[in-house]
């Protein structure tokens, strides 16, 4: 544990970068352990900045919003892995900053995030950075069929393209403005994991159970914990490659790591979030400790303990799109309010809103956690809610 002196003790405030839904919940877990918050987003409606005590209203480099929030903040984390890591170093240089602007520059840019995985022994699928013409002419078909994702910039699905030949894939670099790219080989997944570490100032490390999760267009749509498919083997592996990532990058803070499980039982690294993460929401209802919470502690040098799941549990993702439902064969233009009512009269239902009252296809609104007895209350419980709310089943 840190020494007693270089401990951030409630009542101190606690500054954050980016103003979403993540900031958001950072926000509740800070103010909740007694902590004043101050967000910095450009958004004056952004999730985060309506319920923080200060609300610094400038882009991520603006210099003078940077000094602002650095003079009012004890230590300070960012929600958002692509937040500048320039603005992280510049915030560094008078005040705490947790993940490091040096960590979180390896998440943003894929081709450095594989190389790193690489370099720290930790598997991942086979790839190739296209930057050049040239590098695009000397990929192999040993690569195809693959999946091209630009370098930067890219979550949720967005800037990537399914490819199974050479002209799809220098059609799909075209598409993508030929930017920076890293050609990934797909591979024959069983299911996706996730694991979410968080690391303290002293290299303490404690993780979250592992969780199993379910990806539709690019977007998660429900996590289940405790991962029904895991095997030992594959979750000793899973926490012993995410410990090894969180320690070469001498991070501090929470880091999600995502893996592919493939068909031979081996597991791949895909990408990691310098930042709690979604797959981690549950952890708010059923967990001992929630992963912002572990965020307070981890930027604060407060104590960390190993996580307990006290409820096998379903996280549901609340898009925009529950608010146009189908009808008729045509999705409505009016938006409507799910029925949270039948919702919540589910027991072991737990709602989170995120604050957006602007609706939109394909936009992460909320989530909600169905908790149970068992694994198989839960699911029921949750099949029941996707019923009322129109999700496809899982």
């Amino acid at each position: 544990m840190s020494a007693a002196k270089d401990v951030i003790l409630p009542g101190a405030t606690l500054g954050v970068m980016g103003g979403g839904q993540l900031g958001r919940m950072f926000v509740h877990a800070a103010q909740s352990m007694g902590y004043r918050t101050a967000v910095l987003d450009a958004d004056a409606a952004s999730p985060a900045g309506l319920v923080s005590h200060e609300h610094i209203r400038a882009p991520y480099l603006d210099e003078s919003g940077l000094a602002d929030l650095a003079r009012v903040s004890a230590a300070i984390t960012t929600e958002f892995e692509n937040v500048p890591a320039a603005a992280l170093a510049k915030l560094a240089q008078t005040r705490p900053v947790a993940p490091s602007g040096s960590a979180v520059a390896v998440c943003q840019d894929r081709a450095r995030e594989k190389a790193h995985f690489v370099g720290c022994g930790v598997a991942c699928a086979p790839h190739a950075v296209i930057e050049t013409p040239e590098q695009l002419a000397a990929i192999t078909e040993e690569l195809l069929p693959g999946i091209l994702k630009t370098s930067s910039m890219g979550y949720d699905g967005k800037g990537q393209v399914r490819v199974k030949t050479r002209e799809e894939l220098a059609a799909a670099w075209g598409q993508l403005q030929q930017v920076p790219c890293v050609l990934e080989k797909m591979l024959p997944l069983a299911y996706e994991v996730s694991v979410i570490v968080a690391r303290g100032r002293d290299g303490q490390i404690v993780h979250f159970p592992l969780q199993q999760n379910l990806h539709r267009d690019g977007i998660l749509a429900v996590t289940q914990v405790p991962a029904p498919n895991v095997t030992e083997a594959v979750s000793q592996q899973a926490y012993a490659f995410a410990h090894q990532i969180a320690a070469s990058l001498n991070y501090v803070g929470v880091l999600c790591i995502e893996f592919f499980v493939l068909a031979d039982g081996s597991i791949v690294a895909n990408e990691m979030a310098p930042r709690p993460h979604n797959s981690g929401h549950h952890t708010i209802d059923a967990c001992d400790v929630s992963q912002f919470e572990l965020q307070v502690r981890a930027m604060t040098g407060l104590p960390l303990v190993e996580p307990v799941l006290h409820s096998p549990c379903f996280m549901l993702n609340l898009l925009g799109d529950l608010w146009f439902p189908v009808q008729g064969g045509e999705r409505v233009k009016v938006q409507q309010e799910p029925d949270w009512a039948a919702v919540l009269a589910l027991s072991g239902t737990h709602l989170h809103l995120y604050g957006k009252t602007d609706a939109r296809v394909g936009r992460k609104m909320g989530h909600l956690t169905v908790t149970g007895a068992t694994a198989d209350a839960a699911r029921a419980t949750a099949l029941k809610a996707a019923t009322i709310l129109g999700i496809e089943p899982f």
